[in-house]
């Protein structure tokens, strides 16, 4: 496969500002399969008509319950598209299908949150030892280990 052909990928975040700064993604995305995966069904207006949206549980370390129903939701929303590449801006959702998504060998994408100016997120720290490429938004946060600075989505 080439570099520049579309690759089937699935776009991951819980709700809030997870969800904006995924969705400020949106035109690198453009020319891929796209499988949008969130925890709120009316972020579903925030999406073309033609965009797949897949609504998960909305879970956190805390619930366990939860996270174990998120966990299969999210496997198999894995298994039904077979993304090649998984890329999610946070939280537990992200984490968990970076993880599943090793399964299926898709690589993985983290952008942690804009919002962690101060240190990387706990779900960051988490997920870049999952991630194919481990990106922080703040060029202070960056380190050799990784995270890397690519830029901002803000």
């Amino acid at each position: 496969m080439s570099r520049n052909s579309p690759r089937r990928v699935m776009a991951v975040a819980s709700g809030g500002g997870h969800w904006v700064q995924l969705l400020r993604l949106r035109p690198a995305l453009r020319d891929h399969d796209v499988t949008f995966v969130t925890v709120r069904e009316e972020y579903r207006a925030d999406l073309d008509p033609h965009d797949r949206l897949v609504v998960v549980e909305d879970a956190t370390r805390w619930d366990k319950l939860k996270l174990v129903k998120l966990a299969f939701q999210l496997l198999w929303a894995i298994v039904r598209y077979r993304p090649q590449v998984i890329i999610s801006t946070g939280a537990a959702p992200g984490v968990l299908a970076l993880q599943l998504g090793k399964l299926v060998r898709a690589r993985g994408v983290w952008v942690d949150s804009i919002a962690n100016c101060e240190e990387i997120s706990m779900s960051g720290r988490r997920a870049g030892r999952l991630a194919d490429l481990w990106l922080t938004q703040w060029p202070h946060l960056a380190t050799d280990d990784g995270p890397r600075y690519e830029g901002s989505v803000a």
